[in-house]
């Protein structure tokens, strides 16, 4: 099979329209990036939520069981701030294992 970026219907399922990506502007780009990263954000907050809500905590004491501030916890569920490094993993840990998770925390 040969592929002939010049004539479309030869390249493969998947493969990037290259006319379009040159013709796309920064600002198209910045702006894509820029609701890339909201919608990450927002993915991010209804795990920590779910998470919260699964173990049936409010956020006061859900805080103070992962030992956040409350105002930190507030932001990740509003999508404002992401976990990331060690509370990332423990927000995973309290999703897959919350039993183990919750004992290895008191």
């Amino acid at each position: 099979m040969t592929i002939d970026p010049t004539i479309p219907a030869s390249l493969a399922i998947g493969r990037i329209d290259t006319a379009r990506v040159d013709a796309t502007a920064e600002e198209d780009i910045t702006a894509q990036q820029a609701a890339d990263e909201t919608e990450a954000m927002q993915d991010a907050a209804k795990f920590a939520r779910r998470v919260r809500k699964r173990l049936g905590l409010s956020q006061a004491e859900f805080s103070q069981r992962i030992d956040v501030s409350l105002d930190t916890m507030r932001n990740w569920e509003q999508g404002k701030r992401c976990p990331t490094g060690a509370a990332k993993a423990l927000l995973k840990v309290l999703d897959k294992a919350p039993e183990a998770a919750l004992a290895a925390l008191d």
